[in-house]
């Protein structure tokens, strides 16, 4: 599997994408995060074990920006700085969908251990931070 614990990085394919994102130049660091979404997304069946742990990954450095995101402080993570990243949220969120729904290779493979309730539990997360509603601006009254 090449995982060796239940974080977005920790495991070879996230920790890949990480070293890629540290090699690119800096305006292209947003689009790799975006491919790596939208390959999650693609395809009638759920994605491959090794682009559901990269859209995990790309996912976490996404709801790292939002309200209630945690920073990827991992050695794995990327360490050069990331453009700003919040308006791939909605893509980030359908993507953690889709890599815990039927047919993904990534939840069948983690089913088999005893840690996939652990495992799961990261992904879950994510995606609440990823459609939480975004805070009204100030002085504008909510919605509802």
């Amino acid at each position: 599997m090449g995982s060796w614990n239940t974080g977005p990085f920790d495991n070879d394919d996230a920790a890949d994408f990480a070293d890629a994102l540290d090699d690119a130049a800096p305006e292209r660091r947003a689009a790799l995060v975006r491919t790596a979404l939208v390959r999650a997304l693609r395809g009638s069946d759920g994605p491959e074990h090794s682009v559901g742990l990269a859209a995990v990954a790309a996912a976490a450095l996404v709801a790292a920006r939002c309200p209630g995101g945690e920073p990827v402080t991992t050695a794995h993570g990327p360490q050069q700085p990331l453009p700003p990243l919040t308006a791939l949220r909605p893509l980030a969120a359908s993507a953690v969908v889709r890599t815990l729904g039927p047919g993904s290779e990534l939840t069948e493979g983690w089913f088999r251990y005893a840690a996939h309730l652990a495992w799961r539990g990261e992904p879950q997360r994510l995606h609440a931070v990823l459609r939480a509603p975004e805070p009204p601006f100030p002085g504008q009254e909510p919605l509802f």
